[in-house]
């Protein structure tokens, strides 16, 4: 088997690294943007008078580098040529994330808000596959230019992982269906133009068909943006959401009534292989920098590095980041060639194994910097407070473990037994 990465994408890579340094790095640097990236970062970034939303100068930023990202062919990379993508793969987007994810904190590539020169638009997906020629229209290229942005109402106060127990109803009445629930962690609620809000339309609880997306215009009465909990990793925008008596009409379903879940697992489906990525990236960036410092930091009179003590936790660390490194970078070239359900708890397995490796790198960084480490004026509490949600969110680890088990054991999956 050939393990180098072909010549055209190490060539892409370069290119990237070019447009970076040609075009987002000015952009940074300029107007005291640089607040946003060190010690300051997360005040500069959070209005915390306003509920702890982003900042707007904060988001115009984004937008801008989204702007430029876009103009240069870089941020549809990922997407088909129809939406003026380039048809990018799975494993180039593996390891272009890697390498963005690499490179530290920056306008270039900051997980946070899942802002990158190369987008991750999993709500692009979820369109081209399960959206009316209607929706595509209304909502595809406005989603890309920022003109709309669709939350993603999923979770509930008492019902996270187990989505099929859901307790948000929705009914119909003539032709429109009439939703009734409450959603919690609703993501992108603050400036949200619309939120697919999945309800319950029939079945039992428990029940995995019965569920039903619905695109709902945020203006709608009595959809109710009630306030946004505050993160380990601020700025916030995750949403407590009340829906009373929320009208909306037939045409806002998103995909087949009763079939929503599968839209829902396309989102999460979308996120996790590049998730895995982007920790896989990250970790190696922390790995790098605590050995660099290592081999500077001079205690006792001899290298740092020079400590077993040091070396060793470095060491289990960088053999995780090349097995994991591996196993993102063979799911991703095989989702490219069979059907994503085939192998999802591979998917599984490189999410919350790149999620912990990452989560463990950063915090022996700021071990080996010591007091330094500890300080914001490092970026591995930043790296530890953003990686450490891909625990929870898009699946707990303990739900993608029960994925590897039920593949594994025969419970689901393709050899699933009688």
């Amino acid at each position: 088997m050939d393990f180098e990465l072909p010549g055209e994408l190490v060539q892409r890579l370069a290119d990237l690294d070019d447009f970076i340094e040609r075009e987002i790095k000015p952009l940074q640097q300029q107007d005291d943007n640089e607040r946003f990236f060190d010690h300051r970062r997360e005040y500069a970034r959070t209005d915390f008078e306003n509920g702890g939303v982003p900042r707007p100068e904060w988001e115009e930023l984004l937008h801008e580098m989204f702007r430029r990202a876009d103009a240069a062919g870089w941020l549809r990379y990922g997407l088909p040529k129809a939406v003026g993508g380039s048809d990018g793969s799975n494993f180039d987007m593996a390891v272009i994330r890697e390498h963005l994810a690499a490179k530290g904190l920056g306008l270039h590539n900051d997980l946070q808000n899942e802002s990158s020169v190369v987008g991750n638009f999993p709500f692009v997906h979820m369109m081209l596959e399960y959206g009316t020629p209607e929706q595509r229209e209304e909502f595809l290229e406005p989603m890309l230019t920022g003109a709309k942005r669709i939350g993603f109402g999923l979770t509930e106060p008492e019902h996270g992982s187990d989505a099929t127990w859901m307790e948000t109803t929705a009914v119909r009445d003539g032709g429109d269906w009439v939703i009734n629930g409450a959603k919690r962690f609703n993501s992108g609620l603050h400036s949200a133009t619309h939120d697919v809000v999945f309800a319950r339309t029939s079945g039992e609880p428990g029940d995995a068909k019965g569920i039903t997306a619905f695109i709902t215009p945020t203006g709608t009465p009595g959809f109710s943006v009630d306030f946004h909990w505050w993160t380990f990793n601020m700025p916030t925008d995750h949403a407590e959401v009340t829906l009373r008596d929320v009208r909306v009409p037939g045409s806002t379903v998103f995909g087949e009534v009763g079939a929503g879940l599968a839209v829902a697992q396309t989102f999460v489906h979308e996120n996790r292989i590049r998730q895995a990525a982007s920790g896989v990236g990250a970790a190696q960036y922390c790995i790098d920098q605590s050995v660099e410092f290592a081999r500077r930091r001079k205690t006792f009179g001899q290298a740092l590095a020079t400590r077993q003590a040091i070396q060793w936790p470095l060491v289990e660390l960088q053999t995780e980041a090349e097995m994991v490194r591996g196993l993102v970078r063979k799911t991703a070239w095989e989702l490219d060639r069979v059907p994503h359900m085939e192998i999802s708890d591979k998917v599984s397995m490189c999410n919350y194994r790149a999620n912990r490796l990452v989560c463990d790198a950063a915090d022996r960084a700021i071990q080996v910097h010591g007091g330094i480490g500890y300080t914001r004026h490092m970026p591995f509490e930043h790296i530890y407070r953003h990686h450490r949600r891909y625990r929870i969110t898009e699946g707990a680890e303990e739900v993608q473990m029960r994925k590897v088990a039920g593949y594994l054991f025969g419970f689901a999956g393709p050899r699933k037994r009688s």
